[in-house]
């Protein structure tokens, strides 16, 4: 590993416009440099790059970090390896030395990575692995292809894997845990847990085995079941792993889409025949932290599952946990029987590609079921089908696809679009329900240019000689709405705009005109702007910090050391940032309000 002190001089010593300028072509925007996101197809910018605090965001993604993390985001290196080409760039020596006792959990990825290299070699080596090898090959999947998931085969033997693990000396206890191994209720010594299957190393997105998927060959038998996964144990957690992952990131990012499908044999079917972007989850529904790992690649989700009907179930809970992190799920429909796998195996790519194209939105295929099924035929069956389309609407995250949604389900059903807004700020009704109370205490979202962001840039408008001043503060990627950041970004390059550009968003150009013809007079100027700098500044800082919190429950121990210095560095600049709100900028509006009146009516 890296000596910490070695890792902090390279971060200080870094020019991070200049190493992301390797890639992004920057273009100076006041404090900060812009650009296109190298994570998302987009054509108006916004990925910004702040030089004085060594950061990035991208906000048509969400991605968001160091230069380290941008290096290994983008082009997919290892910490170290990112410190070292940031280093060699900088003019910094950097060295690696090695310590021990760093991971706890090290014995029980070096056990994982031996089971995997065991069962490799009785699939591709061992005479006994020819009923195996064959099972493989008549599915359209060679040695190239089942080498670059690592699959193996698990011997039809009770304690083929146990002997061969004794010999090493690894502990019966640890492999029991990780559930290489089981102990009969009777008592006994433990026997090999997978006997008689194709296996599928489980990774993490650095590419460590973490677990096991194993697919029984030949006919199920009494209390054998057809698949066999590992358990859950200390380094592994199924609803946070993505099969496949590790390996299909990159062509994830190069497509900018990904293909959810249901197993292991998907996965890899797929894979040989030449689609690459595809991922399952591990015999468990898509989880909210799937969702998130998913987030670091696409925003685009084409959910490939059975059509029957706990198919379509898990497909759409699938399509409400992706829209609840802000994803763009698509379902995709296979014929009748069919399934990637045997697609794939049919038609090839092309057959695949195909269907993918013609993909619809999740709540597309919703309504398409429901009217095939005649549930908008009648007013109390119209009623029913609109509760079953609330929750779709509900779990949108994106605001744009959300007002699609709306839109889309009120022309369906006649219903209101301010009835269907006022029945979306309900919670859903469920034992998870917050108290009133608490649904009373939620604050305004931080939208449509309300609060701290457009008290400042109506304070800007008010008066341009704060303009410079809040540039030496801010930059464009401190504010949160996209809006205001055109209209922040166009005032610093010109102090004295009095109109956006003609190819401004017709959002921006809409609010700047409302700030320009506002009549609202600021009382303390110099006090609002403070406060609402600040509070903008603390905002940043609060969605680094969940960013960042992010990065260290996925990160490995190395990496996860420096997450952790870099949030109680950027914990202790929050504090700095805190401010007394008790005396709220909203006040200080209203005051000027009624100054103003009070002037009027002399």
């Amino acid at each position: 590993m890296i000596p910490d002190d070695v890792v902090e001089e390279v971060r200080a010593r870094a020019d991070i416009v200049g190493v992301i300028g390797e890639f992004v072509q920057l273009k100076k925007a006041g404090r900060e440099f812009r650009g296109l996101s190298p994570f998302k197809k987009e054509k108006t910018p916004s990925f910004y790059v702040n030089p004085a605090k060594a950061f990035f965001h991208d906000f048509s993604s969400g991605e968001s970090g160091d230069v380290f993390s941008f290096l290994m985001k983008h082009q997919g290196m290892s910490f170290v390896d990112a410190v070292k080409h940031v280093g060699a760039r900088s003019g910094v020596d950097v060295r690696e030395v090695r310590r021990g006792g760093d991971d706890p959990w090290r014995p029980y990825h070096e056990a994982s990575a031996h089971a995997s290299s065991f069962f490799q070699e009785r699939l591709w080596e061992w005479e006994g692995g020819k009923a195996a090898r064959a099972y493989l090959e008549g599915r359209g999947i060679d040695r190239e292809a089942g080498e670059r998931f690592g699959l193996g085969y698990a011997p039809d033997e009770w304690g083929a894997f146990r002997e061969a693990a004794a010999v090493h000396g690894m502990d019966e206890g640890m492999l029991l845990e990780l559930g290489l191994l089981k102990r009969s209720e009777k008592g006994g010594d433990p026997y090999d847990a997978f006997r008689n299957r194709i296996v599928f190393p489980i990774e993490s997105v650095a590419g460590r085995v973490l677990a096991f998927g194993g697919r029984l060959l030949g006919e199920a038998g009494k209390g054998a079941p057809k698949y066999l996964n590992s358990p859950e144990s200390p380094i592994f957690h199924k609803g946070e792993v993505l099969y496949g992952l590790s390996w299909a990131r990159n062509h994830i990012r190069r497509d900018a889409s990904v293909m959810v499908v249901e197993g292991f044999m998907d996965v890899v079917s797929l894979a040989a025949a030449g689609i690459r972007n595809v991922v399952a989850p591990l015999g468990t529904s898509l989880t909210e932290s799937h969702a998130r790992l998913l987030k670091r690649y696409t925003t685009q989700v084409l959910l490939v599952f059975d059509s029957d009907p706990a198919g379509l179930r898990a497909t759409f809970k699938a399509g409400d946990t992706v829209l609840g992190q802000g994803l763009h799920p698509a379902v995709v429909t296979l014929p009748d029987g069919e399934d990637p796998d045997s697609v794939a195996r049919s038609g090839g790519a092309d057959a695949v590609r195909g269907f993918a194209a013609q993909a619809v939105d999740v709540l597309d295929r919703k309504i398409a079921i429901l009217e095939e099924r005649g549930w908008f035929d009648s007013i109390e069956k119209t009623r029913r089908a609109l509760d079953r389309l609330l929750p779709t609407l509900r779990a949108a995250r994106d605001a744009r696809l959300r007002d699609i949604y709306v839109t889309r389900v009120a022309e369906l059903t006649g219903v209101g679009r301010d009835t269907l807004l006022d029945e979306l700020r309900q919670r859903p009704a469920g034992p998870a329900r917050p108290p009133p109370a608490t649904a009373r205490r939620r604050p305004a979202p931080r939208v449509h240019g309300l609060g701290e962001e457009r008290t400042l840039l109506l304070l800007l408008v008010k008066d341009r000689d704060w303009i410079e001043k809040a540039g030496e503060r801010i930059g464009p990627s401190d504010l949160e709405d996209r809006a205001n950041r055109v209209i922040f970004e166009a005032l610093i390059a010109d102090p004295e705009l009095d109109a956006l550009p003609d190819d401004a968003a017709a959002e921006a150009v809409r609010r700047f005109e409302k700030l320009m013809a506002d009549p609202e007079a600021l009382a303390s100027p110099q006090q609002v702007f403070a406060d609402a700098v600040a509070k903008i500044e603390g905002n940043g800082h609060d969605r680094r910090l969940e960013a960042i919190e992010e990065e260290i429950r996925r990160a490995g121990p190395e990496e996860k050391v420096r997450l952790v210095r870099e949030k109680e560095r950027l914990t202790k600049e929050r504090r700095a940032l805190s401010i007394d709100w008790r005396r709220p900028t909203r006040k200080l509006l209203e005051f000027g309000r009624t100054r103003q009146g009070g002037e009027d009516r002399k």
